[in-house]
């Protein structure tokens, strides 16, 4: 595996985990005036980490009456964090505002999709096919049903914001300089990768022990956290580009839904924007009160600007396997992490595994792995053929949960 493809696997794992340990909550960083302070953490109910009050989610859009851009922090696989942003739509609705929806789960360069849903002239099944939704995001298109529903009956238009994953190898192997205008022009002229409080979230980010980061030398983890905020900054920069074309519109708002690992801290689109952007930004994250270790009853302050208190989900609402896959030369799927005790471990299927059909269905490349699997409900069994070796196997995976 080339150390671009490992540092873009750890990167896309980052960018949207839900954090598996207190200390990433519990950082001293981000926000001087508020990073040695705590924030209650309150289920259903919200925490202005500024101010120290407890707020009812229907108090929200008064709250961010000032703000232009406001940046709401996800688990891709959590449908807490989705119901929450949900409702920060419709309370910025609610409020008169004009809202403009501005996505990480879409590259740039897949905005006639967007454009297609939102004016119905295309289905939800042309869009996952025609706009290849499991191949630029991938993950079961359940989680955001409702929030694009909501977005197409109320005319809220949709904004591509993401970098493709080619341009963000493009960069970190030549630099900005390198890039064609037309990719230039959806990212910012520099990009700071040189936060040691960023460096710090993101060590906090991966587990201990976690086998795909293990060792890493500091030149290593400095070129993880490049490719880091070379998506930070695209992002920022596409949606302050789209804030600008609504900006003579005082009720005007672009909100960004992304991952957490991009909000947290202020460290990631925030801090990126601040060089060029000087409207009014918001954070807005939702907080599980309870991990696998236990309660979270507090975070610290800096880590947002509003914490929204949601149940602890155990598991996803739509199955996985449990492991990694990375593209091989001939565009099929090669194993490079399985986690411990995920379906795939339990079943046998290893790292070095290459995927060659599930059900029979063949996997030719990454949309086709992740469309099959969106197929699956927890209970179902998978029966996964891969190549290992010189043999072909065929592997029955149970999709269960553990109690």
């Amino acid at each position: 595996m080339g150390r671009v493809a490992l540092v873009l696997a750890l990167v896309l794992s980052f960018a949207g985990r839900v954090a598996a340990k207190d200390p990433i909550y519990r950082l001293s960083i981000g926000d001087p005036a508020r990073r040695d302070k705590d924030a209650a953490v309150v289920l259903d109910a919200i925490t202005d980490t500024a101010a120290g009050e407890t707020i009812e989610p229907v108090s929200l859009g008064q709250r961010l009456t000032s703000a232009r851009l406001v940046l709401v922090g996800e688990s891709h696989t959590s449908s807490e964090s989705h119901r929450v942003e949900l409702q920060v739509l419709r309370a910025l609705h609610d409020a008169g505002r004009h809202v403009v929806i501005a996505l990480e789960m879409v590259p740039y360069t897949g905005q006639a999709g967007l454009d297609g849903w939102i004016s119905g002239a295309w289905s939800e099944q042309d869009f996952l096919d025609r706009g290849h939704w499991y191949d630029v995001w991938g993950y079961h298109w359940g989680y955001y049903r409702d929030i694009f529903d909501y977005a197409r009956r109320n005319g809220m238009r949709m904004v591509a914001v993401n970098a493709p994953r080619e341009l963000v190898t493009a960069v970190r192997q030549k630099g900005l300089s390198s890039l064609p205008a037309d990719q230039a022009s959806h990212l910012p002229p520099s990009i700071d990768t040189s936060s040691e409080d960023h460096l710090t979230f993101f060590k906090a980010s991966f587990d201990e022990g976690d086998a795909m980061h293990g060792g890493m030398t500091d030149a290593a983890w400095k070129g993880m956290l490049s490719a880091q905020a070379t998506w930070d900054g695209a992002m920022a920069w596409n949606a302050v580009k789209a804030f600008e074309r609504v900006a003579a519109d005082p009720q005007s708002v672009v909100v960004v839904l992304v991952g957490s690992g991009h909000v947290a801290y202020g460290l990631g689109i925030e801090r990126q924007a601040r060089a060029y952007f000087h409207e009014r930004i918001a954070s807005i994250i939702a907080v599980p009160i309870a991990d696998e270790h236990g309660p979270v009853p507090v975070v610290r302050a800096s880590y947002a600007n509003f914490i929204w208190g949601v149940a602890h989900e155990k598991d996803s609402a739509w199955p996985t396997l449990g492991l990694s896959t990375r593209t091989a030369d001939d565009g099929r799927r090669i194993v490079i992490d399985v986690e411990k005790d995920s379906p795939a471990s339990r079943a046998g299927l290893a790292v070095g595994d290459m995927i060659v059909a599930i059900d029979q269905t063949p996997i030719a490349n990454r949309e086709s792995l992740n469309r099959v699997l969106a197929g699956y409900q927890w209970g179902d069994v998978a029966h996964v053929t891969v190549h290992r070796g010189e043999a072909e196997i065929t592997l029955g995976v149970p999709l269960r949960r553990q109690p």
